[in-house]
């Protein structure tokens, strides 16, 4: 009789496929939230390659489902007839009570779905989605000099 391999346990490391770095100096950032996505297979594979753009995206609630709209994945380079299309809505799974919350907080005014990473957690595609508030541009400068008297702070103490 022959002997089976043990399995090997699953990789549990976290690679970020790709970041929305305007989403931290555009919006205030009220809450995140962390779910899955619901990919084809072609679309998993043009992830593994490290291409996605989430920059321009946002999450849209609609019949009690939460959606990412705007997101680009290329198609697969080595796809056949039946890749994904590349701008298409992608479903988010994310827990029935926490997409009613926060469909109650999108409903004021101001308050937007935006995207911030996208990651392999394991095997699994996830994405982290911030609940924000756009920032005026006195806000900008304001975090701009926060930054700043920051980094002189730490530049003084370290001399």
């Amino acid at each position: 009789m022959a002997k089976s391999k043990p399995k090997s346990k699953p990789k549990t490391g976290v690679r970020v496929i790709a970041t929305n770095r305007r989403a931290r100096h555009d919006y205030l950032i009220l809450e995140e939230l962390t779910c899955g996505i619901e990919l084809r297979g072609t679309e998993v594979k043009s992830l593994r390659e490290g291409k996605a753009e989430i920059g321009v995206s946002y999450g849209l609630i609609r019949g009690g489902e939460l959606f990412l709209v705007g997101s680009v994945i290329p198609e697969y380079s080595h796809g056949t007839a039946h890749n994904h299309t590349p701008e298409r809505e992608r479903r988010l799974l994310a827990k029935k009570r926490e997409i009613l919350k926060w469909y109650k907080k999108v409903r004021e005014k101001g308050v937007t779905i935006v995207p911030l990473e996208m990651f392999f957690e394991g095997h699994l595609v996830k994405i982290t989605l911030a609940l924000a508030k756009g920032k005026k541009l006195y806000d900008k400068r304001q975090a701009e000099r926060d930054k700043d008297a920051k980094k002189q702070l730490r530049r003084h103490i370290g001399h």
